[in-house]
């Protein structure tokens, strides 16, 4: 036992090495990237005055070659200083921790519905398999598999919202305005679940110790939820990961749609109005969440199947 948790902090640690250097080279993409677009946050149809964008630009360190200005930017970042948005004026840390709160509601309630829903779904399918309900089933997740976020949230939004006039359109006030944006969010990973769900499940309740199990005359809800659901959520438990990046990258386009402020909203008004600072705050939080969600859905993994090593 103590060998094992041994290697358990030798491969965290391992990972989280290899995390900051994944970090780091998104960080470098992003920002030459980023400055190698033609054009800059304060050429707009309004310029500013010449001297007054000569001021602006020496305040952020934009009249200096890109590879100095990655040095700044560097040597703030080490500080914990993602700076001031070059559009609002306000600390960008500010900002991401209060559009943090809403993303994270949204994500995380769109994240356990789809497992939730996801799991109990597959395993009516496999359970129920070549019956109605399975049949149902699979048509409506192949369905919701085929249609991306963003086409899914503008269909809800003018269905339900500007048509039925079921949902008002996203307020402040209102906490039921958050059932069609974690709807958009969740269906296509509820879907991805169940089908795997249904694959595994139906693999392995094809294995010996199932038939041994039910041999031995142990009762079939035992057999399904201790035996047959347990190893059957590994495949699950490592799709976990991508699927925390697919809600993440999927909030980008579905807050801009219901008018969220949350922080997929707040890194599309970066981009469109060439808001450096913000871009690369929001992309670097972005990219360390994800880090993050794969390295908790790879140790879940290792842990739920002891046969997997951590060397």
């Amino acid at each position: 036992m103590e060998e094992r948790t041994t290697h358990m902090w030798k491969y965290i640690l391992k990972r989280l090495g290899l995390a900051v250097v994944t970090v780091f080279i998104i960080i470098t993409l992003t920002f030459f990237s980023m400055n190698a677009i033609p054009g800059g946050p304060f050429e707009k149809e309004k310029a500013p005055d010449p001297a007054v964008r000569a001021v602006l630009e020496e305040r952020f360190h934009l009249n200096k070659p890109v590879g100095v200005q990655f040095l700044y930017y560097i040597a703030d970042l080490f500080q914990g200083d993602f700076g001031i948005s070059l559009k609002t004026g306000r600390d960008i840390m500010q900002t991401l921790t209060e559009s943090f709160a809403v993303s994270a509601r949204l994500g995380g309630v769109a994240a356990l519905s789809a497992l939730v829903v996801g799991l109990v779904l597959g395993s009516i399918a496999a359970l129920r398999r070549n019956g109605v309900f399975d049949r149902v089933i699979i048509f409506f997740t192949t369905l919701f598999v085929s249609v991306p976020s963003f086409v899914l949230a503008t269909i809800l939004l003018l269905t339900f919202c500007l048509k039925l006039n079921w949902f008002q359109v996203w307020s402040a006030t209102g906490q039921q305005n958050y059932f069609l944006p974690i709807l958009a969010l969740a269906l296509y990973p509820m879907s991805y679940i169940t089908r795997l769900t249904k694959s595994s499940m139906l693999d392995v309740l094809g294995q010996d110790y199932i038939r041994t199990a039910r041999s031995k005359g142990v009762a079939e809800s035992k057999v399904i939820y201790k035996h047959a659901l347990r190893n059957a959520l590994i495949p699950v438990i490592t799709y976990m990961g991508p699927m925390v990046a697919y809600i993440l990258t999927g909030s980008l386009v579905v807050e801009t749609v219901f008018t969220i402020g949350g922080l997929g909203s707040k890194f599309v008004t970066g981009i469109t109005n060439r808001d450096y600072p913000m871009i690369m705050a929001t992309t670097i939080f972005l990219a360390v969440l994800m880090v993050i969600a794969t390295l908790i859905s790879d140790l879940i993994y290792k842990l739920v199947d002891p046969k997997i090593s951590f060397d």
